[in-house]
């Protein structure tokens, strides 16, 4: 990799990890659904973000199993994130 994807990389892990810090506090400090779907989708996240980085360094190979040409780890670290931050924002919407 070269210096700029490593620094890039750094940089994403030190603001991810203060993320998914927080978001263990607050799953500590809060026991409602919307807030726990919404930390379970930004720990899915910083999770998302080491796979990525272990697959680029080489310990982790890519799946041979593949949906339409993409690998499903991968697609799952992007689909499953989102999936639960859309039910966060559903389920704060539907309390109201």
């Amino acid at each position: 990799m070269m210096n700029s994807e490593i620094l890039l990389f750094t940089i994403k892990l030190i603001c991810g990890g203060i993320v998914a810090f927080c978001a263990i506090l607050l799953m500590s400090k809060t026991r409602d659904a919307a807030w726990m779907t919404l930390v379970i989708g930004f720990l899915l996240s910083y999770i998302s973000l080491v796979y990525e980085l272990l697959v680029t360094l080489g310990i982790f190979t890519k799946s041979s199993l593949c949906l339409f040409g993409i690998s499903i780890p991968s697609l799952l670290c992007i689909v499953l994130p989102s999936i639960f931050f859309v039910a966060a924002f559903i389920i704060k919407i539907f309390k109201k």
